[in-house]
């Protein structure tokens, strides 16, 4: 009980710690935002330096002001398209600065050897050279040793640096480094499934072995059924074990957000910031948020290149299965193949069209700028201008597969831009200010930049906007840049939502919005490369690894995912989720949807209302079912919750009966979407036959005509009246049916044809020998009917 309390007293003392740490860095990153100009993104430039173009600090520099001056990183901390969020050393920040105080190195004290128990002397020499620190040099054995005095060679004086079983464990580590290294570099490159589930294998040797980044990787593996059997209770013992350690990403995974975060961990700070932007678990904080979102923002931004980077499709499971394939964006292979056999039949706008999927990969597509080029290749060939472009892109942006070239990008721009193509006038423009291959000229920029803009290309509003902006080759306009950087927006550009969070984060030419500035920046998070687990785990569903979907979804919904929350509430709704209970999956289906309802999504705000309606997860609770139909029939005008409302005023469920809002609530859905018509006008006949009933019943006919007086009414004689009224109506039925009688005249009987006339003699022999059948008269033309007329007379 000692030790478990210490333990508790000490994470309560390190959380109130971080607590007070990160409000003073809120207050502190508050007023640099007032003092500070806000600085824009435009595409990163790999050949820019700072000191060659004066706008490399207002423009192309990474998130300087925020992250500092960026580290090499090394080859385990590059990030694999396919390996999701356990490759994800790349998008952590750069470490921090190291302390102006710097501890004394220590010295060790040596043992065995001919100076055991005596301190080691640095430096000392050995065979002409100088130490600093222990070495292997001289050893076939491996281990560290050193001199404890200066030279070596004359005095023999020297001693271990580590005892044999330390020496023994850092050699085992340095052999684990070594596999690590061996095992990720031939993962990052390959693309095969099978290939990557052979080489995870390994890795779980490598990881068994005590190495941290392995044991990251395979527990991450082990969560997600990434390549490897999906084991949850093996992932979290894995997790546990870093954590302790102190890993970033293990106490990420285990909710230690915080701790993740002041580790450098961005999935830290963007789940951070969606907890203080929506108030889970944290009260509600708007700047926090900015803080956190900012940090990621600056991050995400800062790897965009100029073709774009890799798209993302974010599927709803619920829609995909009303609808299979409606809303996915997905391509199916038979259409894949059909497109690829058109652009090897010289069909140019296939050749296009293939070249921009595989540039930028999704709709099922996997990025591969080999194809991309030779599409782009075939298509520029046969005159296409945007094939022109975009291969100007690609040798400007430079690749693994093809090397950056300014002359060529400069060459294809030209030509396409020459042909009025906005795409070579956006990459000609961006030539100039950035003087890739020319001189930097920001008057020519400004009108290439103008040209495409014209044509409302993205990325000449988007430039425009930046010139603007920073007053570059312009007087400097806020309104002009907010102009563009919206108009870029519309088009979905991550870096104009960036710009605008900017702008409106600090107030620069628009009213301070910390909300919008938040909304913003969080629509830039999203974009990161941890948006590829969204795919990851579609793909997962769609193979019917539903566990290993709804772990996936899971985190992602953590980190704000609108669409990942809504994922998991409907696996969760669908019962198709193992790894939960039965009591827990309706509960937590309600969380995940009430998440996704607070983000606007319309249809979890329905849900919401039915799980209280029928009480899923909760109490039956009409009264908030109710608002919640209300919501989203006045906020997102939806049929299905205008026709919830319409049944519920009907039935008196949760609000007064009032059969007139029924049918309002009845019309106003079918108003609203005409799939809710044949619904609508069966309720409304059900409203009417009960209202009828209703009227009925309140009307009470028995006393009604027990009260009525006809002869106070039609007068004393009133029964003779009637009798003669019935008397006139049944004479006049009686007359018209005697007049139809006389009308009706009998058919005559069939009388027979008259006997045709005699012929002369001589035409007798004729007429038996075409005789006719008995009744048929011989058919003459009309000119026979004239010459036999013309005979008898």
């Amino acid at each position: 009980m000692g030790l478990k309390g210490c333990l508790k007293t000490t994470r309560t003392f390190y959380f109130l710690t971080i607590l007070l740490i990160i409000f003073a860095k809120g207050l502190r990153t508050d007023e640099e935002n007032k003092n500070e100009e806000p600085e824009l993104k435009s595409y990163h430039d790999p050949d820019s330096e700072e000191d060659e173009a004066p706008l490399g600090s207002r423009i192309v520099a990474s998130a300087s002001v925020t992250l500092g001056k960026e580290v090499s990183q090394p080859e385990e901390e590059k990030h694999s398209a396919g390996d999701g969020l356990e490759g994800e050393e790349k998008e952590d920040l750069p470490d921090q600065p190291p302390p102006v105080e710097e501890k004394a190195k220590e010295v060790p004290v040596v043992n065995g050897g001919t100076a055991s128990g005596e301190p080691c002397i640095f430096p000392f020499l050995f065979q002409g050279n100088e130490y600093s620190d222990c070495t292997t040099d001289g050893r076939g054995d491996g281990r560290l040793w050193c001199a404890t005095t200066y030279d070596y060679d004359q005095e023999k004086k020297w001693g271990f640096c580590e005892t044999e079983e330390q020496a023994q464990q850092r050699l085992q580590a340095e052999e684990a480094e070594e596999q690590y290294q061996t095992v990720l570099h031939m993962l990052n490159a390959t693309s095969r499934k099978t290939q990557k589930k052979e080489l995870y294998g390994k890795l779980l040797k490598v990881a068994e072995k005590g190495h941290p980044k392995a044991m990251e990787k395979v527990a991450y593996a082990m969560l997600f059924g990434d390549y490897m059997s999906q084991n949850i209770t093996k992932a979290k013992e894995l997790f546990e074990k870093l954590a302790i350690e102190g890993s970033p990403k293990a106490q990420t995974a285990l909710v230690y957000y915080t701790f993740g975060a002041l580790g450098g961990n961005l999935v830290a700070h963007m789940i951070l910031g969606y907890r203080y932007w929506g108030g889970v678990g944290v009260p509600q904080s708007c700047e926090s948020a900015l803080t956190h979102y900012k940090l990621v923002a600056n991050q995400v931004a800062s790897d965009v290149s100029l073709t774009g980077g890799s798209a993302v499709q974010r599927i709803r499971l619920l829609d995909e299965v009303e609808n299979p394939g409606s809303t996915s964006g997905m391509l199916e292979e038979d259409l894949i193949q059909y497109y690829q056999f058109l652009a090897e039949k010289g069909d140019v706008q296939a050749q296009v069209g293939l070249g921009q999927l595989h540039l930028h990969g999704g709709r099922g597509v996997e990025q591969n700028h080999q194809r991309a080029y030779d599409y782009f290749t075939q298509a520029a060939n046969a005159g296409n201008t945007h094939a022109m472009a975009f291969l100007g892109k690609m040798y400007s942006e430079g690749s693994e597969f093809l090397p950056q070239n300014n002359e060529t990008a400069l060459q294809y721009f030209r030509k396409a831009s020459d042909l009025g193509n906005p795409v070579g006038q956006s990459g000609l423009g961006m030539a100039y200010l950035y003087g890739r291959g020319v001189p930097v000229n920001y008057e020519l920029a400004l009108k290439y930049f103008q040209k495409a803009a014209e044509q409302g290309w993205v990325d000449g509003q988007l430039q425009l906007g930046t010139m603007y902006y920073n007053g570059i080759g312009v007087k400097r306009d806020y309104k002009q840049a907010l102009k563009f950087f919206n108009l870029a927006s519309q088009a979905g550009h991550i870096l104009a939502f960036y710009n605008l969070a900017q702008m409106h984060a600090t107030g620069t030419g628009v009213m301070r919005s910390c909300h919008t500035a938040v909304e913003l920046f969080k629509n830039v998070c999203e974009r990161g490369r941890w948006s590829e687990r969204l795919m990851t785990a579609y793909a997962s569903f769609k193979e019917g690894e539903t566990d290993a979907a709804l772990v996936q979804y899971l985190l992602l919904a953590e980190q704000g995912y609108e669409v990942a929350q809504s994922n998991v509430a409907f696996i969760l709704d669908q019962n198709g989720a193992r790894i939960f209970s039965e009591n827990e999956t309706y509960p937590r289906a309600l969380l995940h949807w009430t998440r996704a309802a607070a983000q606007g999504y319309t249809v979890a705000r329905i849900k919401l209302g039915d799980y209280h309606f029928y009480g899923y997860g909760t109490d039956v609770d009409y009264e908030t079912a109710v608002i919640h139909y209300r919501l989203a029939s006045e906020q997102q005008q939806s049929a299905q919750a205008m026709f919830n409302l319409g049944y519920m005023h009907e039935k008196g469920l949760g609000i007064k009966q009032d059969i007139h809002l029924a049918k309002r609530f009845y019309d106003m859905a079918a108003e609203a979407s005409p799939d809710a018509q044949v619904p609508v006008f069966l309720a409304l006949c059900k409203l009417g036959l009960v209202y009828a009933l209703q009227y009925l019943h309140d009307l009470n006919l028995k006393e009604l005509i027990s009260e009525v007086d006809l002869d106070q009414l039609l007068g004393p004689e009133w029964d003779l009246y009637l009798m003669t009224v019935i008397a006139l109506l049944l004479g006049t039925v009686i007359a018209y049916r005697q007049r139809q009688h006389q009308i009706i005249v009998p058919p005559r009987p069939p009388v027979p044809a008259p006997a045709p006339p005699p012929r002369p003699p001589q035409e007798q022999p004729q007429a038996q020998a075409e005789p006719h059948a008995q009744g048929e008269a011989p058919v003459q033309g009309p000119g026979q009917e004239d010459e036999e007329q013309q005979g008898q007379q």
